[in-house]
């Protein structure tokens, strides 16, 4: 029987077999158990055991699939199970199926214990084992640490000494990979130690650091649209354009997280990964291929010419929100949320200026923002265009004509805007901007995954194309950590008012230049 025969008579028989020379399907994992350390947190709860239900219900989890939970919880498997519906139930992209469930359940397995806990670990590996014959994954599992960065060294050393850790079992048949969630360290040496802690066990090759903001379909898209499309390229540079900015602004505030938060920050908590990651992609040159090799190789060359523009009270700028109006909703400040720990001088909003020292880009200021209470939820890229001479025009003609802009919109309305002039109907030669618009929910009737089911399933692959490597989340943090010293030096962040776009220093710190931000 031909492959395409095989295929077709799965198909018709409901089994989601997949042509593997077929590049326009997405692949199914093969055989495996995910073990989930911290199950019963916020994360699992409401990302990743959706996420897994959702890739189950698309087929792109095989039948013999495992996973475990591990947490403190005086649970058996049949409790666990529960838990997971309890967690899956309203919280996916498909409409909820018990027979896809039924199936997902039967791999579902719990382990009581701590961190610390040895005979915890030897639990999960017989639980693991039993996975192995029962279901079939064939020893192939990954870890996923979500959890704080604290416990990595305690938890990735009883895996080596269970002998559940390494890349494979030295055959090459089977193969063990660990997941990480950010933060990423604190600064770049403390980066570098935990990039360390994990590479006493893991060889670099089976880390997989989760950014979850380059598993959304729109971050891709980045690399689609530049090197797919002639159109953009060649005015992809300073000779065209005049700067850019990534903004990533929240409309809430940090409710009962301010305790937790405090001394990480904005710039930590998203800036370093997220809008460094985002930086990168708008600043590559183009890959060869999209061999995950050939796009880190490029991220790595942006930031690694990537510094902070000085002097650096005057390109920075930091805040705290005060009480003030979301919308039609009257909200409290920092200082009186949950928590909150008095005199803190942790920041809820930071911008920063950063320029890219190649011949692409000399010259060209990158902004990054972020920022919690925000005037509302988004996060874009605006590449923000040089002024056009203008010969033909008097001044009175192009008043109400801004900067040419192409900004991709990341979330929440997923699409791309290209702003321009054009004349006004009836009048002389008055020009003004007009968008054109590109929406992907217009476009594409198909739903786009959830990032976290990109990112677990490319796991499960062992695809590393949407993960950063130790080197980038280094050269990120040696990018920020003079920005983040000189703020640590200089008293405390500026005040602003829920509902606003930051404190009165932002908006100086680009009126310095002539520039000022864009309101989404």
């Amino acid at each position: 029987m031909q492959i395409g025969d095989a295929v077709a008579g799965a198909a018709a028989a409901g089994n989601p077999l997949r042509d593997p020379r077929d590049k326009r399907l997405p692949r199914i994992a093969g055989p495996a158990s995910l073990v989930i350390f911290g199950v019963t947190g916020d994360l699992a709860r409401k990302k990743l055991l959706p996420a897994l239900y959702d890739l189950a219900a698309a087929g792109l989890l095989p039948p013999n699939f495992g996973l475990v939970g591990f947490a403190r919880r005086d649970w058996s498997d049949e409790d666990f199970r529960g838990f997971a519906l309890e967690n899956i139930r309203g919280r996916t992209r498909h409409r909820f199926s018990e027979a896809v469930w039924d199936r997902l359940a039967e791999g579902l397995r719990f382990i009581r214990g701590t961190f610390d806990d040895a005979d915890a670990y030897t639990r999960l590996r017989a639980a693991l084992e039993e996975l192995d014959s029962q279901r079939g994954t064939c020893g192939n599992h990954a870890f996923y640490l979500a959890i704080p960065p604290s416990a990595f060294r305690t938890v990735t050393s009883h895996l080596a000494a269970q002998g559940l850790a390494g890349d494979s079992d030295g055959t090459g048949e089977r193969w063990r990979r660990v997941v990480i969630e950010k933060p990423f360290g604190h600064d770049e040496a403390t980066a570098r130690a935990l990039n360390r802690t994990v590479a006493e066990v893991f060889p670099e090759s089976a880390v997989f650091r989760i950014d979850h903001y380059l598993g959304k379909e729109t971050v891709q898209n980045i690399l689609a649209m530049r090197f797919a499309n002639q159109l953009f390229e060649p005015v992809w540079s300073a000779h065209y354009v005049d700067h850019v900015q990534i903004t990533m602004a929240e409309d809430i505030g940090l409710g009962g997280r301010a305790g937790y938060y405090d001394g990480i920050g904005a710039a930590r908590d998203v800036i370093q990964n997220h809008l460094m990651q985002l930086l990168a992609l708008t600043a590559m040159e183009e890959p060869v291929g999209f061999d995950p090799a050939e796009i880190r190789a490029e991220k790595i060359k942006v930031l690694s010419a990537t510094r902070a523009t000085g002097p650096l009270a005057e390109t920075t700028a930091r805040g705290q929100y005060t009480a003030g109006w979301q919308g039609s909703n009257r909200v409290c400040g920092l200082g009186e949320e949950e928590g909150f720990v008095a005199g803190s001088i942790t920041e809820t909003f930071a911008a920063i200026t950063l320029e890219v020292d190649t011949r692409r880009w000399a010259g060209v200021p990158f902004y990054l923002r972020t920022g919690k209470r925000l005037g509302r939820r988004v996060t874009e890229i605006a590449v923000v265009f040089r002024r056009a001479p203008h010969l033909p025009f008097d001044a009175t003609m192009t008043e109400e004509l801004g900067h040419n802009a192409i900004v991709l919109r990341i979330q929440p309305d997923e699409g791309i805007t290209m702003r321009f002039g054009s004349k006004v109907p009836g009048s002389g030669m008055q020009v003004r901007d007009v968008n054109m618009d590109f929406s992907y929910g217009q476009s594409f009737t198909v739903s786009s995954p959830e990032a976290y089911e990109r990112l677990i399933l490319d796991v499960l692959l062992g695809e590393p194309s949407l993960f950063p490597t130790d080197r980038e989340v280094e050269l990120s943090w040696r990018i920020l950590d003079p920005v983040l010293a000189a703020w640590e030096a200089d008293g405390t962040p500026e005040p602003y008012p829920a509902g606003s776009w930051g404190p009165a220093g932002a908006e100086a710190m680009m009126a310095r230049t002539g520039r000022e931000w864009r309101r989404p």
